[in-house]
Protein backbone atom coordinates (compact mmCIF):
# COMPACT_ATOMS: atom_id res chain seq x y z
CA UNK A 1 0.00 0.00 0.00
CA UNK A 2 2.80 2.27 0.76
CA UNK A 3 5.63 1.00 -0.99
CA UNK A 4 7.67 4.30 -1.40
CA UNK A 5 5.89 6.62 0.95
CA UNK A 6 4.98 6.10 4.49
CA UNK A 7 2.04 8.72 5.56
CA UNK A 8 3.74 9.81 9.00
CA UNK A 9 2.23 13.18 9.64
CA UNK A 10 -0.81 11.80 8.36
CA UNK A 11 -1.02 8.76 10.54
CA UNK A 12 0.19 11.40 13.67
CA UNK A 13 -2.28 13.48 13.38
CA UNK A 14 -5.39 11.44 12.80
CA UNK A 15 -4.40 8.90 15.71
CA UNK A 16 -3.81 12.50 17.98
CA UNK A 17 -7.22 13.52 16.97
CA UNK A 18 -8.69 9.95 17.60
CA UNK A 19 -7.26 9.75 20.97
CA UNK A 20 -8.81 13.28 21.74
CA UNK A 21 -12.17 11.92 21.34
CA UNK A 22 -12.67 8.08 21.29
CA UNK A 23 -12.07 6.16 24.70
CA UNK A 24 -9.92 3.18 24.23
CA UNK A 25 -12.59 0.87 25.83
CA UNK A 26 -14.67 1.53 22.77
CA UNK A 27 -15.18 -0.76 20.19
CA UNK A 28 -14.20 0.20 16.46
CA UNK A 29 -15.13 -1.02 13.38
CA UNK A 30 -12.90 0.28 10.61
CA UNK A 31 -14.35 0.84 7.27
CA UNK A 32 -11.71 -0.95 4.89
CA UNK A 33 -9.48 -3.46 4.60
CA UNK A 34 -6.92 -4.13 7.16
CA UNK A 35 -3.92 -1.82 6.61
CA UNK A 36 -1.29 0.30 8.26
CA UNK A 37 -3.05 2.47 10.27
CA UNK A 38 -5.54 -0.13 11.66
CA UNK A 39 -2.06 -1.52 13.40
CA UNK A 40 -1.50 1.88 14.37
CA UNK A 41 -4.75 1.98 16.29
CA UNK A 42 -4.21 -1.31 17.95
CA UNK A 43 -0.58 -0.94 19.12
CA UNK A 44 -1.63 2.53 21.26
CA UNK A 45 -4.90 0.60 22.17
CA UNK A 46 -7.55 0.27 20.62
CA UNK A 47 -9.92 -3.17 19.99
CA UNK A 48 -10.32 -2.91 15.99
CA UNK A 49 -12.16 -4.96 13.23
CA UNK A 50 -11.94 -3.82 9.64
CA UNK A 51 -14.28 -4.41 6.84
CA UNK A 52 -13.52 -7.58 4.69
CA UNK A 53 -12.66 -5.75 1.42
CA UNK A 54 -16.44 -6.26 0.01
CA UNK A 55 -17.73 -3.37 -2.19
CA UNK A 56 -19.29 -0.80 0.52
CA UNK A 57 -21.31 0.98 -2.37
CA UNK A 58 -23.48 -2.87 -2.50
CA UNK A 59 -22.85 -4.86 0.62
CA UNK A 60 -22.97 -3.20 3.54
CA UNK A 61 -24.13 -6.23 6.03
CA UNK A 62 -20.61 -5.86 7.80
CA UNK A 63 -21.45 -2.67 9.18
CA UNK A 64 -25.33 -3.18 9.88
CA UNK A 65 -23.98 -6.65 11.40
CA UNK A 66 -21.29 -4.96 13.74
CA UNK A 67 -22.11 -4.43 17.44
CA UNK A 68 -18.59 -1.60 17.68
CA UNK A 69 -19.33 1.23 19.44
CA UNK A 70 -17.48 3.39 16.83
CA UNK A 71 -17.12 3.48 13.36
CA UNK A 72 -13.79 4.85 11.69
CA UNK A 73 -13.48 5.56 8.13
CA UNK A 74 -9.80 7.29 7.10
CA UNK A 75 -9.56 8.23 3.22
CA UNK A 76 -12.63 5.62 2.55
CA UNK A 77 -15.82 7.60 1.41
CA UNK A 78 -14.15 9.38 -1.67
CA UNK A 79 -14.14 5.68 -3.15
CA UNK A 80 -17.18 5.30 -3.33
CA UNK A 81 -20.09 5.94 -5.31
CA UNK A 82 -23.03 6.00 -2.60
CA UNK A 83 -21.39 6.93 0.51
CA UNK A 84 -24.71 8.55 1.72
CA UNK A 85 -26.04 4.34 1.73
CA UNK A 86 -22.74 3.62 3.80
CA UNK A 87 -23.29 6.81 6.40
CA UNK A 88 -26.84 5.61 6.87
CA UNK A 89 -26.19 2.28 7.50
CA UNK A 90 -23.89 2.31 10.06
CA UNK A 91 -25.07 1.34 14.14
CA UNK A 92 -22.67 2.98 16.20
CA UNK A 93 -23.74 6.43 17.87
CA UNK A 94 -19.95 7.95 16.90
CA UNK A 95 -18.12 8.19 13.96
CA UNK A 96 -14.50 9.28 13.18
CA UNK A 97 -13.91 10.17 9.68
CA UNK A 98 -11.41 11.74 7.33
CA UNK A 99 -11.21 12.27 3.42
CA UNK A 100 -9.07 14.32 1.38
CA UNK A 101 -9.39 17.68 0.60
CA UNK A 102 -10.18 18.52 -3.24
CA UNK A 103 -7.28 20.59 -4.42
CA UNK A 104 -7.96 23.22 -6.64
CA UNK A 105 -4.78 23.04 -8.26
CA UNK A 106 -4.43 19.30 -8.92
CA UNK A 107 -7.39 16.61 -10.64
CA UNK A 108 -9.04 14.24 -8.95
CA UNK A 109 -6.54 11.43 -8.24
CA UNK A 110 -7.13 7.90 -10.38
CA UNK A 111 -4.89 5.01 -9.98
CA UNK A 112 -4.55 3.45 -13.94
CA UNK A 113 -3.68 -0.01 -12.35
CA UNK A 114 -5.72 -0.31 -9.53
CA UNK A 115 -9.74 0.39 -9.95
CA UNK A 116 -10.27 0.44 -5.96
CA UNK A 117 -7.18 3.39 -6.00
CA UNK A 118 -9.56 5.67 -7.38
CA UNK A 119 -11.47 8.66 -5.82
CA UNK A 120 -14.91 9.49 -7.22
CA UNK A 121 -15.19 12.38 -5.07
CA UNK A 122 -12.86 14.84 -4.00
CA UNK A 123 -14.60 17.01 -0.75
CA UNK A 124 -14.82 20.43 0.36
CA UNK A 125 -15.28 20.71 3.85
CA UNK A 126 -19.09 21.80 3.58
CA UNK A 127 -19.59 19.24 1.20
CA UNK A 128 -18.63 16.84 3.88
CA UNK A 129 -20.13 18.24 6.12
CA UNK A 130 -23.59 18.52 4.11
CA UNK A 131 -23.00 14.65 3.61
CA UNK A 132 -22.69 13.84 7.39
CA UNK A 133 -25.90 16.20 8.21
CA UNK A 134 -28.36 14.49 5.64
CA UNK A 135 -26.94 11.15 6.64
CA UNK A 136 -28.04 11.59 10.07
CA UNK A 137 -25.15 12.72 11.87
CA UNK A 138 -23.75 16.14 13.80
CA UNK A 139 -19.74 17.47 14.09
CA UNK A 140 -18.56 17.31 17.22
CA UNK A 141 -15.20 18.21 16.02
CA UNK A 142 -13.09 19.06 13.22
CA UNK A 143 -9.41 19.30 11.87
CA UNK A 144 -7.70 19.79 9.11
CA UNK A 145 -4.15 19.89 8.17
CA UNK A 146 -1.65 20.28 5.17
CA UNK A 147 0.44 17.65 3.72
CA UNK A 148 3.66 19.37 1.91
CA UNK A 149 5.81 17.13 -0.10
CA UNK A 150 9.64 17.75 -0.50
CA UNK A 151 9.11 18.71 -4.24
CA UNK A 152 10.10 21.75 -6.68
CA UNK A 153 7.39 23.15 -8.40
CA UNK A 154 4.05 25.67 -8.24
CA UNK A 155 1.67 22.58 -7.03
CA UNK A 156 4.51 21.64 -4.22
CA UNK A 157 4.70 24.84 -2.65
CA UNK A 158 0.84 25.03 -2.69
CA UNK A 159 0.70 22.29 -0.46
CA UNK A 160 3.00 24.09 2.00
CA UNK A 161 -0.18 26.11 2.52
CA UNK A 162 -3.42 24.51 1.40
CA UNK A 163 -5.26 22.16 3.96
CA UNK A 164 -4.79 18.95 2.18
CA UNK A 165 -6.98 16.44 5.15
CA UNK A 166 -10.08 17.33 7.20
CA UNK A 167 -11.02 15.12 9.89
CA UNK A 168 -14.15 14.81 11.93
CA UNK A 169 -15.77 13.38 15.06
CA UNK A 170 -19.12 12.76 14.55
CA UNK A 171 -22.13 11.42 16.59
CA UNK A 172 -25.89 10.14 15.69
CA UNK A 173 -28.57 12.55 15.46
Amino acid sequence: MYEKTFPNKRFKQTAKFLQQHISKDHSILDLGVQNPFSDVMKNIGYSVTNTKGEDLDFDTSTITNSDADVVTAFEIFEHLLSPLTVLKSIKADKLVASVPLRLWFSPAYRSKTDKWDRHFHEFEDWQFDWLLEKAGWRIVARDKWTNPVKKLGIRPILRWFTPRYYIVYAERI
